[in-house]
């Protein structure tokens, strides 16, 4: 299975049909003090993998920050099964995490990871930037 699709929105549905909408794609936040709490965030991924990956497949979700250490963990599984666009050989799964009152205690680069049954498969950066700071002597 692989992650073909991964990014931060603002918000995103998936609708009755499994089309995929997605608001405001974005990649860094700026915030006026820290630790700062962002009020409403999407984490998108569409999963996707040929019709003999079927099953249950382990999924986790992991948010480090700029140093590496983790501030969230998601363990999950997801069964995977055929359905209406599976006739093209393959399946894909599309997945919104919706991740309200994030909190970034500082600033620096923070990064979402995804792992499959174990193996990792896409980092997702996401800046967290604040206001200048001034050195004093």
């Amino acid at each position: 299975m692989d992650v073909d699709l991964a990014l931060l929105a603002d918000a995103a549905t998936i609708d009755g049909a499994g089309k995929l909408n997605i608001l405001g794609i974005f990649d860094r936040l700026h915030t006026p003090n820290f630790p700062a709490r962002h009020p409403k965030m999407a984490l998108v991924l569409r999963f996707s993998a040929p019709l003999t990956e079927t099953g249950r497949h382990e999924i986790e979700i992991t948010l480090k920050d700029p140093v590496g250490s983790e501030l969230m963990r998601l363990d999950g599984e997801m069964q995977l099964a055929p359905g209406p666009g599976a006739t093209l050989g393959s399946i894909r799964v599309p997945h919104v995490l919706n991740m309200d009152g994030l909190v970034f205690p500082n600033p620096g680069t923070y990064t979402f990871d995804v792992r499959v049954d174990g193996a990792h498969h896409v980092s997702l950066p996401l800046g967290v930037h604040g206001p200048e700071t001034t050195a004093e002597a």
